[in-house]
Order: C-alpha cells, then structure tokens, then sequence
C-alpha cells in the first residue's frame, strides 16, 4: 500500500522496524521499495507473481517497442529479488515466457471461506427476490465483469442452450468495466430473461449463498493464473466448467472433480447438455475434497517457506543483489524516450496530412477557378 517507491518518510519508518523478510505482490512499484529497504534492513525480498502482465501492457498500448521495453523493465525487477513464487504453475510459465530464467516456486493461494455448505433457509433468504424456479439449473459466474474472463463463451454457449429449448438461469455477480457491454450482448442473444445481474457482492456469507444456491460454476476464462473463485466454488461442494490447459483448471480431472472444454461456445453447449443433476454433485463432492484449500493452510505453507529463504538468505544461499534500481530507472527512461519519440512521428505525420489537406484545398480552388473563368 505504500504506492511511493522513493517516499523518504515511508524508508524512514521502516528501516527503523526489524525486518526478517520482505514480500512484494507487486513486481513494480512495490518491488522497486522493496528492493531499496533491502540494502538497509539487510533481509530478503520474496516477490509473488500473480497476473499476466503481458496482457495487462498489451491492453494499455498497441505499439511493440513500448511493450518490449515495458517487459524488459519489469523482468529485470523481478530478477533483482531473492526468490520469486507464483501463484500456479501457468502463472511460472507466463513468467518464464517473458524472459525471466530464474527460480520460481509455486505456491497456490487458499480461500477464506470454510468447506461448508449454508443451511438451506440461508440460501433461500439470500437468494430471495430473484427468479430462480425450482427444478430449473443455476449457472454460476463470480469475478469481474470484463471480456477476458470468457463472458462472450458464456452468453454464446447459452444461447445455443435455449435454441435447443432448455430453460436455466444465469447468474452473473461482479462488475466492471464491460458490465454493461455484457449486458446489452444477453439481450442481443435473447437471454436476458433467463440472465441476473447481481452486481458486486461484499457479503462473503451472501456470496456463499450464491455458490450453494448453483448448479455449476462457469469459469472459461484463459486470463487468471490462480481461479480463487473455482476454490470457493469447491468450498460450497460446486463444480466449475473450466477451459482446458488454463491455470484456472489445473488439478482438474475431467469429469471427475471438475469439467473441461475447449475455448469456444460450442464445447461449452456440448458439455452443458451432456450432465444430469446426480453427475454434477458427484463431481462437485469431488472438487470439495481435492481442489479446497483454505487461507490458513496457505499461510501455514508461506511461512514454513519463508523459514527457509531467511535461513538460505542469511547463510549466503542466494546470489548477491545489491545492485540499485539505477537499472531500472534507466529502462524506464529510454522507454519514455521512445514514447517521446513515436510522439514526434505521431506530430509530423499529422503536420503532413495537415499539409496534404492544404494541397487538396489549393487544388479544389483552383479547379473551381478555372471552371468558373473558362
């Protein structure tokens, strides 16, 4: 939370604490702290990969060079630390694919919901005021409603669901910035009737009413590394539909503690019409005894793992890394150079259109001057 890199009076108040490890979950600006209270506390700095950030830069511009420099400067942060986990083993292979060649442990989060399904009169109360008729199967999806989650898979796949005349309810909790792009497509495809759009739920008893109120959770999102919510989902005994070889799925047997498909609607479809309600509770009993892990057993994991660096650490195990984030910094000022740069060429490229626009002024008069004249 610290958000200044450089903040003196936040390297002041914390090189006066006994530090024994430092933890990052941000391989930029909270890495670049990180790295500097390292030279002054003298402990190790662990960081967490957790998001494909190759996607997140790519979103935010479409030109090559500034992606490349972008991902050279934060793979040379992430190669100063001591040790790099990941939160899957997709998310190690995304790191890797970026160009960072060291270590990188895996180390999977846990959930804070307990492996316990809510009583019945909590769930009916929770879900109350929604159309949700009995006998009829609940589709599940919690997270942000953005594209990259797989939401057009979902709506797609439905929708050939009902042409087919099957009649489900789709229930979708989160928001963001696409919300209202998704559901304006539900009713492009002729769903909105059969669709609920909660909104965000902070509840976490409420949102445990939702995973139980479900017949399956559908998750065909490629992006995650982790999938927290396929482990709440395995919390309340709920079996997610997943795409196969995406981080969200893996652990997953098909069939057996969850469901795989191919990233497109029609597999989706296929998967939807080809389950019966006694098949998705086996596979949702399976997911809760093999996929759940809680938030207290992956603390327990992290700090049985920290012993270990503060013990390698301190033995000399780890390679030196003193070195400053001049490095870095210097990274990020040739890629404000080149950002500079393509400014220019933005500049002179509109100046010559501009120009252009002149020629073809000059020249419409004088066609019309001379039309006008002879």
């Amino acid at each position: 939370m610290a958000g200044i890199p450089f903040s003196p009076e936040i390297a002041r108040q914390l090189s006066g604490k006994r530090i024994a490890l430092l933890h990052a979950h941000c391989p930029i600006v909270s890495t670049l702290l990180g790295r500097e209270l390292r030279r002054v506390v003298d402990a190790p700095l662990v960081l967490t990969y957790h998001t494909k950030f190759d996607i997140d830069i790519a979103n935010l511009t479409k030109s090559k060079t500034l992606r490349e420099k972008g991902i050279k400067a934060l793979v040379q942060n992430i190669r100063a630390c001591d040790e790099v986990w990941a939160v899957s083993r997709g998310a190690a292979e995304n790191l890797r694919s970026l160009g960072y060649e060291g270590e990188c442990v895996v180390m999977p989060n846990g959930v804070d919901l307990p492996r316990q399904r809510m009583p019945e009169e909590a769930i009916a109360q929770a879900t109350a005021g929604f159309d949700l008729p009995a006998g009829v199967p609940v589709f599940l999806f919690v997270g942000r409603m953005m594209w990259y989650k797989g939401l057009k898979i979902i709506i797609d796949a439905l929708a050939m669901l009902k042409r087919r005349g099957k009649d489900f309810r789709m229930v979708f909790v989160g928001s963001g910035a696409d919300y209202d792009q998704v559901v304006s497509y539900a009713e492009d495809c002729g769903i909105s009737e059969n669709c609920i759009f909660t909104g965000a739920v902070h509840d976490r008893e409420q949102l445990r009413c939702w995973y139980c109120r479900a017949d399956l959770f559908l998750f065909p999102s490629t992006f995650d590394t982790n999938g927290l919510v396929v482990r709440e989902a395995a919390a309340c005994s709920l079996a997610s539909v997943l795409i196969a070889g995406s981080c969200a799925a893996e652990g997953i047997t098909h069939g057996h503690n969850g469901l795989l498909i191919e990233e497109n609607a029609e597999s989706m479809t296929a998967c939807l019409l080809d389950l019966t309600p006694q098949r998705i509770a086996e596979i949702g009993d399976h997911a809760a005894r093999e996929l759940y892990l809680s938030w207290t057993d992956a603390v327990k994991k992290a700090m049985e793992r920290y012993e270990i660096v503060i013990d390698r650490y301190q033995s000399g195990g780890y390679p030196t890394r003193r070195e400053p984030v001049d490095n870095l910094l210097n990274a990020n000022g040739e890629l404000m150079g080149d950002l500079a740069h393509l400014q220019l060429l933005q500049e002179e490229l509109r100046q010559n259109l501009r120009e252009k626009h002149k020629l073809s002024e000059i020249k419409d008069k004088i066609q019309t001057h001379i039309h006008e004249r002879f």
